[in-house]
């Protein structure tokens, strides 16, 4: 009698997941509003000898940096500081 009645092929990983409810999409969180002058840290890889031109001139190399880059990317000084001026005692 039992080889009469056709078995039904079941997938143990589809029973599993037809459980499980579909979670719902994250609503897309919106970024804080950058305050003016503010600073973010990052992680950047920059070869040694650019690190170390920096670093030879002593305190205020990252400021140093960051007004190279505002330079070269055609968005004005540092706020208004001079390259002498920028050390790591101006760091808000």
């Amino acid at each position: 009698m039992s080889q009469d009645r056709t078995r039904r092929p079941s997938d143990p990983r589809k029973l599993a997941e037809a459980l499980f409810k579909p979670a719902p999409p994250k609503a897309p969180t919106p970024k804080p509003a950058a305050l003016p002058g503010a600073r973010e840290m990052v992680t950047l890889r920059i070869e040694r000898a650019v690190l170390e031109h920096f670093q030879s001139t002593g305190p205020g190399w990252q400021d140093r940096i960051n007004a190279v880059l505002r330079e070269a990317a055609g968005i004005g000084g540092s706020e208004g500081l001079t390259p002498e001026e920028l050390n790591s005692s101006n760091d808000g």
